[in-house]
């Protein structure tokens, strides 16, 4: 009885462990059967600390399981010990191998960049209020109603310029005409001058008188080629005098009147301003208005020196010019009609005039040009 009670014992003591093995056995087996979590198999030192070559293996894991939206590829993922208070953190740094991330600070706003577009446009804008500043300037003095600087003393020479100039025009155009005819006729003359000398060697009775004409004609048509070189070289001057130097001068003066315009534009939106009240907001515009005005004074009065120095060095030049081309153009008229052949060579040589060989065409004024 005591044998068979110490038995039974025995085998109740023996069963727990015997479902201990066989609970080990299905954990084992479930194990086996669940795949494996490279993110649960953390292995770990014996600090604690987790070991370097399945920590990157961990991160890269957690950022594929993450939204984009966390930039995870700027982040790195620590563990630490049991013991520590920042076990799980994620701590926000450069990511091994990846883009630094910039540190964080104060935003320092850098300089505004200029616009090619906004600076078009400011031109626009300032283009615009002068044009319709200079405009209503104009108007104003049309209608008598606007005040006008004048220097008499400039304006005076101007007036000058322009009416000379017009009848240095007269004179071209006619000297071109006289050219063109001469050159007709000096054609004329040569071909006269072939047909006599043709039949005076066909008509022998008539040998002597078709003889002496085709000689005069031809001497006639040699001065007149010499005649056409000196009016072509006169033409060639007074037409630099008078569509480059005067012309160049007369585009400084449309300068200095658009100066002008501008200056008494600005001089009267300052005195308009000066007439009204003095206030906090309008002495800022008074202020703007007084540098405009002074920036447009500075101009005019730059302008005006220039016209004046021009228009001194232009009558300089244009006696100058007249003064030798004048002179040629008498010389050589008066020998031609003279029949001097020698003094008409001769004014030809005294201003360099080169013509070309006889027998040849002499180009017109046009041919020149």
């Amino acid at each position: 009885m005591s044998e068979h009670s110490s038995e039974s014992t025995t085998l109740d003591e023996s069963h727990p462990a015997a479902e201990e093995v066989q609970s080990d056995s299905e954990e084992g087996a479930m194990a086996q059967e669940s795949p494996r979590n490279s993110a649960a198999e953390i292995p770990v030192t014996s600090n604690g600390q987790l070991e370097d070559s399945h920590e990157h293996s961990f991160n890269r894991d957690l950022k594929r399981s993450l939204p984009v939206g966390l930039g995870l590829s700027e982040t790195k993922i620590t563990s630490h010990g049991f013991d520590s208070t920042k076990e799980g953190v994620i701590e926000a740094g450069p990511f091994p191998g990846g883009r630094a991330q910039q540190k964080s600070g104060p935003v320092v706003l850098a300089d505004e960049v200029k616009n090619p577009a906004m600076e078009k446009l400011e031109l626009v804008r300032k283009w615009s209020l002068n044009t319709y500043k200079c405009t209503r300037q104009i108007i104003s003095e049309k209608l008598g109603r606007g005040s006008r600087t004048v220097d008499l003393e400039l304006e005076a020479q101007i007036d000058i310029l322009r009416d000379n100039k017009k009848k240095y025009e007269n004179i071209l155009r006619l000297a071109q005409t006289l050219s063109t005819q001469l050159f007709q006729m000096v054609h004329t003359q040569r071909q006269l001058g072939d047909a006599f000398a043709d039949l005076s060697l066909k008509s022998l009775e008539l040998h002597e008188e078709f003889g002496y004409n085709a000689d005069t004609q031809k001497l006639l048509a040699k001065n007149g080629e010499t005649l056409l070189g000196a009016i072509n070289f006169f033409i060639a001057s007074v037409n630099t005098l008078v569509n480059k130097t005067i012309e160049d001068t007369l585009l400084t003066v449309k300068q200095y009147e658009s100066a002008r315009i501008e200056y008494d534009a600005y001089r009267t939106d300052l005195e308009e301003l000066n007439l009204g009240p003095r206030d906090a907001s309008t002495l800022p515009k008074i202020e703007q208005s007084q540098q405009l005005f002074q920036v447009h004074k500075e101009k005019y009065d730059k302008m005006r020196n220039d016209v004046s120095i021009k228009l001194k060095f232009l009558e300089e030049n244009k006696v100058k010019v007249l003064h030798n081309q004048l002179v040629l153009f008498h010389n050589a008229i008066a020998a031609y009609f003279a029949g001097n052949q020698k003094q008409l060579e001769q004014t030809l040589k005294q201003f360099h005039i080169k013509l070309k060989t006889p027998g040849a065409d002499a180009p017109s004024w046009l041919e020149e040009q």
